[in-house]
């Protein structure tokens, strides 16, 4: 039987090669057996179909050097589909609601020549240690037009859903983190900060006020989310410290881009579609923010998710509560690799935080 240390020193081993192989899009950390997790972990790798795994050759185990001596590190394969970062679809979170809660559709005004596209208002946080300033979390490409620095509006509802930016805006991208494609990224993040703080309303939908954030969260925990697509849903936690190669098709000039350490919600339906991304899951026994979605599987069935806690590192915010009080962080670090970890002194310097324009340049 392997420890989560051992299949986690397996995958970081087999990640860089196997991520090159045609037809695998992603290797992480899990359960051998999800119903009888007492058999330990393994290494999971997520193929875009079911031939890959044959045509690859994938074995069943690893060995693995453990102690002085070698352990055998089982290896799921997983039928996926491709990894692709959410936008637009038909929708249940579309209305227009003023103050604003987490879960709802949010977005910037379309393009000419474009339907426009729409996310999810993910959690209302507000900035600290100032603590004045509400701002809505959510991922860059629901709140930038194109991974860059320009003056990008923020509108409720999103332009999918009919928002626009004479009626509908509630205020502009804040800061981003820059999506990089020669490099490895691990959020999908950015923050828009509204035109007064009366427009925010520090809830979640069909839950009301958040207690806080963990600092971490472990394999087989049990998580639920509003998102603007597929509404409340709830899901299982599959792996954690997962790499995958995600497609983000013409965005930015992005292509398929890779993402270090994410996380995994599996649901037994949809609960990641176009138009759920920047949705927050929230742990299901106490309501505490768990992970942030930005993508999922062609099918829906398994979110993309980072930690909410490397949002919270990276911009220096906590969850909102009314009356401008804020959150607690609830857990405290774990050194097992069946955890989610926070982000490294290293992997905070390497990520780019970017402040976007605050107006028009005419």
């Amino acid at each position: 039987m392997a420890s989560f240390h051992e299949a986690y020193k397996a995958k970081t081993r087999l990640a860089p090669a196997y991520l090159k192989k045609k037809g695998i899009v992603g290797i992480g950390v899990g359960y051998a057996n999800p119903t009888k997790p007492s058999k330990g972990a393994s290494v999971i790798v997520y193929t875009a179909k079911a031939s890959a795994a044959a045509k690859l050759s994938i074995p069943s185990a690893v060995t693995t050097g453990s102690g002085g001596s070698s352990v055998s590190v089982p290896i799921r394969v997983i039928v996926s589909g491709h990894i692709k970062a959410n936008k637009a679809a038909i929708s249940q979170l579309r209305d227009r609601v003023r103050p604003v809660p987490a879960g709802y559709s949010v977005g910037y005004p379309s393009i000419p020549g474009s339907g426009g596209v729409s996310g999810t208002a993910g959690l209302i946080v507000i900035n600290n240690p100032q603590r004045n300033q509400l701002l809505i979390c959510s991922n860059n490409h629901v709140l930038n037009r194109n991974n860059t620095a320009g003056y990008t509006e923020t509108i409720q509802p999103g332009a999918a859903d009919g928002g626009n930016s004479v009626t509908d805006r509630i205020g502009r991208l804040e800061r981003f983190i820059q999506l990089q494609r020669n490099a490895a990224n691990f959020l999908d993040a950015a923050t828009s900060i509204p035109l007064s703080n009366s427009l925010l309303d520090p809830r979640y939908a069909g839950v009301g006020v958040i207690p806080g954030h963990l600092l971490t969260y472990r394999v087989g925990e049990r998580f639920k989310k509003s998102g603007r697509t597929t509404g409340f849903v709830r899901g299982t936690v599959e792996s954690v410290n997962s790499d995958f190669n995600v497609d983000y098709g013409s965005y930015g000039g992005l292509g398929t881009i890779l993402f270090r350490n994410q996380t995994v919600v599996l649901g037994s339906s949809a609960v990641s579609l176009p138009g759920d991304s920047g949705s927050v899951w929230l742990r299901d026994n106490d309501n505490f923010a768990a992970a942030v979605n930005y993508a999922s599987t062609s099918n829906g069935l398994r979110s993309i998710s980072y930690p909410f806690n490397w949002f919270a590192q990276a911009f220096n915010v906590l969850v909102a509560r009314p009356a401008r009080l804020t959150g607690r962080v609830k857990g405290k670090r774990q050194s097992s690799p069946a955890y989610a970890q926070p982000l490294t002194a290293k992997q905070l310097s390497s990520i780019k935080i970017v402040r976007a324009r605050r107006a028009r340049r005419r």
